[in-house]
């Protein structure tokens, strides 16, 4: 494995960014007492009719896909707790839609409606906390893209899937999960993936990453 160098200890499924979780619990138990239930399978996509207007989805349980309308590229996902739609404050984001990744537990409720309940027990501050984390995380996964590597990233999302359920790592495949998300190609993604299989860097059985166990920073 010439091509691969360890260069010192990696921060394993470790991101710069911190997940608001308080400001997002905050939330959800203010606002759950008002929205309504939605069953749901593992890759499902939700589609609630445009008559109900701008609506707040709370993930309770499980996990979700952004996805992009015109490729189906997922530009972002996010484990439960988790709250979707504060950024729809001026424009509906109709380029994306949301896929649960598994079996997951949602919620929602118009955001007019969340609006008035978020002003009225003061938690604006907790809400513009989490629309800063959503940017962020978005412009993390679109700088990546746009400037790294090939291998850069293929690292970064291997970091992002050990960071998702167990259910979802048992579920798809390293290879597919990677290419859902980058302009890579298959072939390029699989041959790296072999490299650093063989290489004892990573963990696959049957296609299933099992485990990171320290990633060279170059390729």
């Amino acid at each position: 494995m010439n091509n691969l160098q360890k260069t010192g200890k990696s921060n394993t499924y470790e991101s710069s960014l911190i997940k608001p979780f308080s400001d997002i619990n905050k939330l959800i138990t203010i606002l759950q007492p008002s929205s309504s239930n939605i069953a749901t399978m593992g890759r499902q996509k939700i589609n609630l009719p445009e008559s109900e207007g701008k609506l707040i989805y709370l993930l309770h349980e499980g996990s979700i896909a952004l996805n992009r309308c015109n490729d189906g590229m997922i530009i972002s996902s996010e484990r439960a707790p988790f709250i979707f739609g504060l950024c729809k404050q001026i424009t509906y984001s109709g380029n994306v839609f949301m896929r649960t990744q598994e079996t997951s537990k949602i919620s929602y409720l118009p955001l007019d409606k969340a609006n008035e309940i978020i002003t009225k027990n003061n938690l604006w501050e907790a809400s513009c906390h989490i629309m800063m984390y959503i940017a962020a995380r978005v412009f993390t996964n679109y700088s990546q893209l746009s400037q790294a590597s090939s291998y850069e990233i293929i690292r970064h999302q291997l970091f992002e899937l050990m960071n998702e359920s167990t259910s979802v790592r048992n579920t798809v495949s390293a290879a597919s999960y990677i290419k859902e998300r980058t302009f890579l190609s298959r072939s390029g993604i699989m041959r790296i993936l072999a490299e650093l299989k063989a290489g004892g860097f990573i963990d696959i059985d049957k296609g299933l990453l099992k485990k990171v166990n320290q990633l060279p920073s170059r390729y």
